[in-house]
C-alpha cells in the first residue's frame, strides 16, 4: 500500500511522469469502487493502448494464485476512472474472454515477455480487462496554456516510447502491438488536431485578429503532419522496421518543431483567458 501510494502521488505531481520500477512504462490510475467497502480505490498499472478510446490492463498479481482486488472491485462494477496524466476519463471495464483475451495477452508478451513469466507461476489463466472510454474527458489543468503543454507533452511521451519499442524490440518484421501503438497515436494526433482546427483556432481568431498569420501557419502545419501520419501509416503496414523508424523519426522532427512553435506562440494567449 504504501508502495502504491508513493507511486499515485508521484503520478500526480508530475503529470503521469514517474521514476522508479514503472520508469519508462505506459501507466494509468485506475480507481474503482470497492466491492465490499464501497469506498473508491486507486491502483498504479501499466497498460496497452488499443485505440484512443480503449486501454488494456492485466489483472497479473505478481503471477499469485487469486487475482487482484481491482479486478474484482470491476467484477461487481465495471465503472471506473483511468487518470493518464493529461486527463481523466470515466471508463467501463470488460473482462476479455477466448480468442480475443488470448489476442491481446500475446500482444502484451510479445513486448514484454515478462507478462509470459507471471503467467508461468499461477495456474489462473491471467486476465486481460478492456477499459472502454464512456464520456468526455475532463482535466485539472490550472490554464488553457497549461492544458495545452500537457496534451502535447503525452504526445511527446508517447512518441519517445514508441521509438524506445522500435529501437529494443529485436524483432525482424514488427510487432503487432507496436503496430497499434503507433496508429493509436496517430488517431489521437488527428482528432487533437481536428479539434484544434474546428473549435480552438476559429475561437482564437474572432477574439484576437492579430492571431491570423500564426494560425494560418499551425494549419498548414497540421496538414503537414497529415500528410506524414499517412506515410507512418502505409509504413505499418508492410514488415520492415526500419521503414517504420525512419517515418518515426520524420513525424517526431516536424511534430516537435510544430508544438514548439504552437506552445510559443498560443499560450501566453491562452493563459490569458
Amino acid at each position: 500500500m504504501d508502495f502504491s501510494k508513493q507511486v499515485i502521488d508521484e503520478f500526480r505531481a508530475n503529470n503521469g511522469q514517474v521514476g522508479g520500477h514503472f520508469e519508462g512504462a505506459r501507466l494509468l490510475l485506475l480507481t474503482t469502487t470497492g466491492a465490499r467497502s464501497g469506498k473508491p480505490y486507486t491502483t498504479p498499472l501499466a497498460y496497452l493502448p488499443d485505440g484512443v478510446k480503449c486501454m488494456l490492463v492485466i489483472a497479473f498479481a505478481g503471477g499469485a494464485p487469486n487475482n487482484p482486488a481491482w479486478y474484482h472491485d470491476l467484477q461487481v462494477d465495471p465503472r471506473a476512472t483511468v487518470e493518464t496524466g493529461v486527463l481523466v476519463f470515466d471508463v467501463e471495464a470488460e473482462v476479455l474472454e477466448g480468442a480475443e483475451r488470448d489476442a491481446a495477452f500475446a500482444r502484451a508478451v510479445e513486448g514484454d515477455p515478462g507478462w509470459a513469466d507471471y503467467q508461468a507461476k499461477t495456474t489462473r489463466p491471467i486476465p486481460v480487462v478492456a477499459l472502454r472510454v464512456t464520456g468526455p474527458p475532463r482535466d485539472s489543468a490550472p490554464s488553457g496554456g497549461a492544458y495545452l503543454k500537457l496534451v502535447h507533452d503525452g504526445f511527446r511521451r508517447e512518441l519517445a516510447l514508441i521509438r524506445k519499442e522500435l529501437s529494443d524490440s529485436g524483432r525482424p518484421g514488427l510487432g503487432v502491438q507496436l503496430r497499434i501503438n503507433c496508429l493509436t497515436v496517430c488517431q489521437g494526433l488527428h482528432h487533437h488536431h481536428t479539434g484544434e482546427d474546428t473549435m480552438m483556432f476559429p475561437g482564437l481568431a474572432e477574439q484576437h485578429p492579430s492571431l491570423a498569420p500564426t494560425l494560418e501557419r499551425l494549419a498548414k502545419e497540421h496538414e503537414r503532419i497529415t500528410v506524414l501520419l499517412e506515410e507512418l501509416k502505409q509504413a505499418l503496414s508492410g514488415e520492415d522496421p526500419l521503414k517504420v523508424r525512419a517515418e518515426i523519426e520524420r513525424l517526431v522532427d516536424e511534430l516537435e518543431a510544430h508544438l514548439t512553435y504552437e506552445e510559443e506562440q498560443l499560450i501566453p494567449i491562452l493563459d490569458l483567458a
